[in-house]
């Protein structure tokens, strides 16, 4: 990192418009890039060369026989011209065409050919093209699993339908070519591979084989000596005619765009006893599981490095990584594409003529988690996060800058291996034993304060699992009371950012133990962000809905005024302000009522343990608030945190709730008699410290947290891991 690359960096936007059953699913309508024309600039803020950018043939023609609107293609064409950022036209991106020219019929390639030459006449400048995105996955999901229309599952359909992509691709750069001689294909495929015991080594032999199919018929390559000769056309039933017109019109690729996910690479094995049911299946000759390679502990190298070696090998074409995205949380998302840029580099030093890596997605994904199979899906953020606003520029965002710039690039999270090089990614193990091994080190450690409470518990577990390396304190490493302390940790540890999870938690005790309750919770975050500020390290704090007074009557946002009711409210309002003042860059976290799998004092755990023993539950039936999943909330401050914000942020999961319809939603949820929960005022818990009767929080900069009910769900899913719990107690903060 750091030097100047011969390696570019081109970006992408997940485009795809693929068809399920009747329905169209459209990747751009859900990230609102239609109606917010300043994608481009940002785009182009990052320094890159290329972008992949859709002019898709069932958004710009979804009726035949009708006049294209180009207005809004055309202005965006011109305005990446403008910023000299050269795009690469994809026509169809795991589409299966216009309900005119389905991809199941022969009128697919020459429809996408007219479409190609109108595209062609109307920006006869444009130099780069992939007609079909992937048109080897696109063949399985829609032809071989099923997932897509025609929502197929056969050998032979499958290969109809590769076969229909492919001669679609050669009769639209043939379109092109006569407006344009000089237009280049760029064909993306996915790069994987197939790993196997030693009894299906055949079956990885085809799979293998099968991979490179697409490419090889753009390439005449399939004639009677090409290994799947016999199963395309004996099996498949394909006319030797048919695969004559590849052989009469090759079309190879400028540049080969390989897109590689840590789910492409496969492991099959015949003991289908080790695995879950979903992954077996098999062929006419053996049953097998199927499952991700990095799930497995092999003995053979895996990874991008060894199959983009393979793929220049077996076809001496330029390469690209036309995607690189990693659905996870940001230090991994940091770590996959700086990975995948080191093996770039290191491959083009090795002789291999590899182009580009691609940010991808730059505006995230939806709904991959289910293969696009429902309308818009689970959201993963890319190089910039569209839960807001507008689009909010990630950690990846510097770190694609830098590559662009030459700059080096520096952070400790990158000093630690991503979860796919780790033993914790192994889930199928040889002779059944599991290696685990502490791999934490780095050069800057982070520091989480509050080794005794639950939330500081949970930063160290998760950054654990995240793999970020950390030192949990408490009061006796650093008492934050104490600034020369504080200032010798520091300067011993030299951490890159600061977690403060301490503080006082006693709402109630605060009323009458006001100086302790200030000294924790508004005199040590002023420490800190006097040294954040001094020593240059990121400060994250919490603050409280508490600092509210519940006369609003809708949720609150970061802007909203002040106005605590109690000791314990007034005590974090004050800290927002100190912080702040010190230390602009540092970041607040306001948050509300916890609960969590991991510890027994929390609302919800405690309600659980009612029911279970037939003991009442009493909870307010007028405070409403917007309980937090932990797990949830340290997951997402810590994206924060390497995102680099600042400033104060609401975070709780989305929804209102009062306590006792959260006990009601526990209660059913769990399976347990409703009835043994009492709804009372909140006036009747004659609580010493004065609580709001509404202090729901929502954020007008992002909706970063999943729904509350879906946070319930998963509580019970991981609660069972921690179920050894016997006397609750009911946390002081509930109502």
């Amino acid at each position: 990192m750091g030097m100047k690359s011969d390696v570019e960096v081109w970006a992408g936007i997940e485009c795809t418009i693929n068809r399920v059953k009747d329905s169209y699913f459209d990747q751009l309508k859900y990230a609102d890039h239609y109606n917010r024309s300043s994608d481009l600039d940002r785009f182009s803020d990052l320094g890159i060369k290329k972008l992949r950018y859709p002019v898709l043939w069932e958004k710009h023609q979804p009726l035949p026989d009708t006049e294209i609107n180009w207005s809004a293609t055309e202005h965006s064409l011109n305005r990446l011209r403008e910023l000299g950022i050269d795009p690469i036209a994809g026509l169809v991106h795991h589409g299966s065409g216009p309900a005119y020219a389905s991809i199941e019929t022969d009128s697919f390639a020459s429809g996408l050919a007219d479409y190609a030459l109108k595209v062609a006449q109307k920006f006869p400048w444009i130099e780069y093209y992939t007609p079909v995105n992937e048109p080897l996955t696109t063949a399985r999901f829609c032809g071989l699993y099923g997932f897509w229309y025609p929502h197929t599952r056969s050998d032979q359909s499958f290969i109809r339908l590769l076969i229909n992509e492919t001669k679609a691709t050669v009769l639209a750069m043939q379109a092109i070519r006569t407006v344009n001689p000089n237009a280049k294909l760029i064909q993306t495929e996915d790069l994987g591979k197939t790993y196997s015991t030693p009894l299906l080594k055949y079956q990885a032999n085809f799979e293998n084989r099968r991979r490179w199919l697409s490419i090889d018929l753009l390439m005449g390559r399939v004639n009677k000596e090409h290994p799947l000769w016999r199963y395309i056309t004996v099996k498949c039933g394909v006319r030797p005619d048919q695969l004559q017109f590849f052989l009469n019109n090759p079309c190879s690729p400028d540049i080969l765009g390989f897109n590689h996910y840590l789910t492409s690479e496969r492991f099959i094995d015949e003991d289908i006893k080790k695995y879950p049911p979903k992954t077996r299946g098999g062929n006419n000759r053996h049953r097998y599981a199927d499952v991700e390679a990095v799930r497995v502990d092999l003995n053979e190298e895996t990874g991008a490095y060894k199959l983009l070696k393979e793929a220049w090998e077996y076809f001496r074409i330029p390469l690209a990584v036309t995607e690189v995205h990693l659905g996870c949380t940001r230090d991994e998302q940091l770590r996959w594409v700086n990975e995948i840029w080191d093996i770039s580099n290191r491959l083009k030093s090795e002789g291999v003529d590899i182009k580009a890596i691609s940010a991808w997605a730059v505006l995230g994904s939806y709904g991959w988690n289910k293969l696009l199979t429902r309308r818009k899906g689970k959201y993963e953020p890319g190089v910039f996060d569209l839960r807001g606003n507008e689009p909010r520029p990630t950690a990846l965002t510097k770190l694609i800058k830098s590559f662009t710039k030459g700059e080096e690039f520096k952070h400790p999270v990158l000093e630690g291996k991503g979860w796919w090089k780790k033993d914790i990614r192994v889930l199928y193990f040889r002779n059944n034993i599991r290696k685990i091994s502490s791999e934490l080190k780095s050069s800057q450690p982070l520091l989480i304060l509050g080794k005794t409470g639950t939330l500081g518990q949970a930063f160290a577990k998760l950054c654990e699992l995240r793999g970020i390396c950390y030192e949990l304190m408490d009061r006796n490493d650093l008492n934050l009371s104490e600034p020369l302390q504080i200032e010798r940790v520091i300067l011993a540890k030299r951490p890159w950012a600061i977690i403060n999870a301490a503080g006082y938690v006693r709402v109630d005790d605060a009323e009458t133990d006001c100086s302790n309750c200030y000294v924790a919770n508004t005199q040590g975050p002023a420490n800190l962000a006097n040294l954040s500020a001094k020593y240059n390290f990121k400060l994250l704090t919490f603050s409280s809905d508490l600092v509210f007074d519940g006369l609003k009557t809708k949720s609150y946002f970061e802007s909203d005024p002040v106005s605590p009711l109690n000791i314990y409210g007034k005590s974090k309002a004050r800290a927002e302000q100190y912080v702040l003042e010190r230390d602009p860059s540092a970041l607040i976290i306001r948050t509300s009522a916890f609960f969590g799998p991991w510890d027994k004092y929390n609302f919800v755990t405690h309600v659980l343990s009612s029911l279970k023993n037939q003991q009442f539950v009493k909870a307010a039936n007028d405070a409403f608030v917007s309980p937090t999943y932990v797990p949830d909330l340290v997951n997402t401050s810590l994206d924060l945190l390497l995102d680099d914000e600042s400033g104060i942020w609401h975070l709780a999961n989305n929804g209102e709730v009062t306590w006792s319809n959260l006990a009601m939603q526990v209660a059913k949820s769990g399976g347990y008699d409703v009835n043994l929960i009492t709804h009372m005022p909140l006036a009747d818990f004659n609580y010493p410290a004065k609580r709001p009767s509404y202090s729901v929080l929502s954020s007008e900069k992002a909706l970063l947290m999943p729904d509350l009910r879906d946070a319930v769900n998963r509580y019970f899913v991981e609660h069972k891991l921690n179920s050894n719990i016997t006397d609750i107690v009911i946390n002081t903060k509930a109502g």
